[in-house]
């Protein structure tokens, strides 16, 4: 199975997302992310913060939707509607769910402060990361629709 986390630049939260997802998951399942308008490079903060917690980051790069390795059978967007952000839809034959996250690209104090909004970030992606890896994927990719709802809820969760 391929994911693909989407975004618009592919900066950070993709970013953070897709090495979260393929630190995590079993060898069968495979992350990708991509922007829409990809800012063509990783954020710094994002690559200290996976460093950190002993997340791989070998091979992560801000790209396009355009040249993605494999065609993804799940499309994550991660984008945050509410802060007015547009997210691009994946039009393709693919199971979409969305994960919203705030840009912490767009985060604004101290070095702390911009340090704490990856850090959010990163927990309520790898929270919903591991969520989604607890559910019975084998039982559940053969009924789509149940597969929805359980990603669609997933996408609600916020860690304590």
């Amino acid at each position: 199975m391929n994911i693909l986390f989407l975004c618009t630049g592919n900066s950070c939260r993709s970013i953070l997302a897709e090495a979260t997802f393929n630190h995590l998951a079993p060898k069968n399942w495979q992350a990708m992310s991509a922007g829409s308008h990809p800012s063509g490079y990783v954020h710094p903060r994002s690559l200290a913060l996976l460093a950190r917690e002993g997340i791989a980051t070998e091979g992560v790069s801000s790209k396009s939707w355009d040249n993605l390795p494999h065609t993804p059978d799940i499309v994550v967007t991660v984008c945050a509607n509410a802060a007015g952000e547009t997210c691009p839809a994946y039009l393709g034959p693919v199971l979409r769910t969305h994960w919203g996250v705030e840009d912490p690209a767009h985060a604004t104090g101290t070095d702390a402060e911009i340090d704490a909004a990856f850090m959010t970030a990163y927990q309520i992606l790898r929270a919903r990361i591991e969520a989604f890896l607890a559910l019975p994927l084998a039982e559940l990719q053969k009924t789509p629709e149940k597969l929805k709802a359980e990603l669609d809820l997933i996408g609600t969760l916020m860690p304590h």
